[in-house]
């Protein structure tokens, strides 16, 4: 596992030139569980005089969680819709009332009026259109299975030490 990446990125590509994806660079100084366990080792870097310009978290084995939050229904999507509409109605409506003061709570009324109908016509027609594929409600993460964490080799040494110095006072505190 002390194999380094051979592709480098920088960061003296022109500002209108869009990054493509690039491999990491640097060997693994630390491997963990959890994102925040990364996280944490490089907030100890971060705290020493570690340069932490050349650290990396590297989500390995990536994978896609879909965790149901709950069953989807028509009081579910029509009370959503409505919500969602009203919030924009009436914020369209008081950016019209504000262009126009005169006018008192008529584009406010209006605009929530029209908001909720509008939403409520596009959830209903949006739901009755896949029905059938779909009755649920879910919220995607993309997890990895570990995260290591990489430093250019020039300090790949002394950040696994300052790690291991980490995992031994964890060690000990627990």
């Amino acid at each position: 596992m002390t194999q380094a990446f051979t592709q480098q990125t920088t960061f003296t590509e022109p500002q209108g030139r869009a990054q493509l994806p690039t491999m990491p660079s640097g060997w693994p100084i630390g491997s963990y569980e959890s994102y925040s366990e990364a996280q944490r080792a490089v907030d100890h870097l971060a705290g020493t005089d570690f340069p932490i310009t050349d650290v990396t978290i590297v989500g390995v084995e990536p994978i896609l969680v879909e965790r149901i939050a709950g069953r989807m229904g028509w009081s579910k999507v029509l009370t959503s819709s409505a919500l969602s509409g009203a919030m924009f109605g009436v914020f369209l409506g008081l950016v019209l009332s504000l262009l126009n003061p005169g006018a008192g709570l008529v584009p406010i009324i209006v605009g929530l009026v029209g908001g909720i109908g509008f939403n409520l016509l596009f959830g209903a027609l949006g739901y009755a259109s896949s029905k059938n594929k779909r009755g649920f409600i879910s919220q995607s993460q993309l997890v990895a299975r570990r995260y290591d964490v990489l430093a250019q080799p020039r300090n790949a040494e002394k950040g696994r030490a300052l790690l291991a110095d980490l995992a031994a006072r964890s060690a000990f505190n627990h």
